[in-house]
């Protein structure tokens, strides 16, 4: 039984119910052990304000826990007519305990509920993020410990510029990604606010609900007091987890363009495990970086989902639009997207070799350019008419010898 029906007459067309749906059913399946534990401390909330005996709520938090040992089990399905897996909970409990599995519904709207299943899920995603950006960097400081001595050129406009090492070039992304562990942090801190218990986005009349017993019980560290300031965080709030997705991906993007450029036969300079490479179904020596190339293109991914939240909740005036569905595969994909790059980085990074003689071989003369003209600084020269003078030098030698 759908949760919005009124009774006999009001069957939904089935090609609008397929519409309005969506994929909404398929989604849903990773929030019902959020949904069950959110509906777990209603139960107990609604028992302590006098809505519920002890009875029924003993009864409706051990179906609930039966609910979500099904769905780790993938034996709790939801099916398009059930919409989502709230009205799946609450067809379940109706069946399993009658008259009891219809008060759960009292004091909550399916708007709190899923704004509340989707926080308690997206802290625990936010929390598998750090530990796999900390994963990342570790194997980044592996890359240094092995060769972190190994000389590598520097390159400004794709010229080689200064010299450099593979221990700055590890390092400057391991300092990028300690700095997205302080952007999921600082996510986390945002988001870890109970929207449960503000309904519609209105608030509960009459009933006296206790949210901050709710908000305690699922480890909030505060209630979002004002209800329509949880509607109005629907969307933004993903939007801001899927900005600090693309900042990681951004960073990826930028590692895995080095290392296709790196591992060209023209450059040289690294040489990837085969077990991360493929090859050509024509050329037999192929043996290509896809999995670079894909982690490469997939920022574009995620950047185009962030940028699809905003765009859905731009125009749209303050309370829920159904609008906000479309919001959840969007944030899904891109949290999804960005812990399988992490991962797949990680695994790239342990396998990576880079070979010695040939970046040592590209430390070529004309690297060394700004260091000749701060040496000419450091005996008097003004430092306008040294850089003349190297320039003058490597002029004159045609950018070839000693100056």
């Amino acid at each position: 039984m759908k949760l919005w029906r009124k009774g006999e007459g009001d069957d939904l067309d089935p090609l609008i119910e397929a519409f309005t749906v969506g994929n909404d059913h398929l989604l849903d399946q990773r929030l019902v052990p959020y949904d069950c534990r959110a509906s777990t401390a209603h139960a107990k909330m609604l028992c302590k304000i006098g809505v519920l005996t002890d009875e029924a709520r003993d009864a409706l938090c051990r179906t609930l826990e039966q609910i979500a040992a099904l769905a780790d089990e993938d034996k709790f399905p939801i099916e398009q007519s059930d919409e989502d897996c709230h009205t799946a909970i609450e067809n379940h409990l109706i069946k399993e305990l009658g008259d009891v599995g219809k008060t759960i519904h009292t004091a909550r709207s399916r708007n709190d509920q899923v704004l509340t299943a989707l926080r308690l899920y997206e802290k625990d995603a936010l929390g598998e993020l750090k530990q796999l950006l900390e994963t990342y960097r570790t194997e980044l400081d592996d890359v240094v410990h092995r060769q972190g001595t190994v000389p590598l050129p520097g390159y400004t406009h794709t010229q080689r510029a200064m010299p450099a090492s593979v221990a700055m070039w590890a390092g400057s992304f391991a300092d990028g990604a300690a700095g997205d562990v302080r952007q999921v942090d600082h996510t986390i801190e945002m988001i870890d606010q109970s929207p449960l218990g503000s309904a519609a986005g209105f608030g509960v009349p009459v009933l006296g609900i206790d949210r901050q017993m709710t908000a305690d019980i699922l480890g909030f560290a505060q209630v979002m007091d004002n209800p329509m300031s949880a509607q109005l965080s629907r969307g933004k709030f993903e939007a801001a987890i899927l900005g600090v997705c693309a900042q990681i991906m951004y960073d990826l993007n930028k590692l895995a363009s080095d290392l296709i450029l790196f591992n060209t036969r023209e450059f040289g300079f690294v040489e990837l495990d085969e077990r991360v490479c493929t090859g050509s179904s024509i050329m037999p020596q192929k043996k290509n970086p896809d999995v670079l190339e894909l982690l490469r293109a997939k920022y574009h991914e995620v950047l185009g989902e962030e940028f699809k939240i905003k765009s859905l909740g731009g125009n749209l005036i303050s309370g829920y639009h159904r609008d906000l569905q479309l919001t959840k595969g969007a944030l899904f994909n891109g949290i999804d997207t960005t812990a399988s790059c992490l991962k797949v980085v990680a695994a790239v990074l342990g396998g990576l070799r880079f070979n010695e003689s040939t970046c040592r071989a590209a430390m070529t003369d004309e690297l060394y350019a700004t260091e000749r003209a701060y040496t000419l600084v450091d005996q008097g020269v003004p430092f306008r008419e040294a850089y003349q003078q190297v320039a003058a030098a490597y002029r004159d030698k045609g950018n070839k010898g000693n100056p």
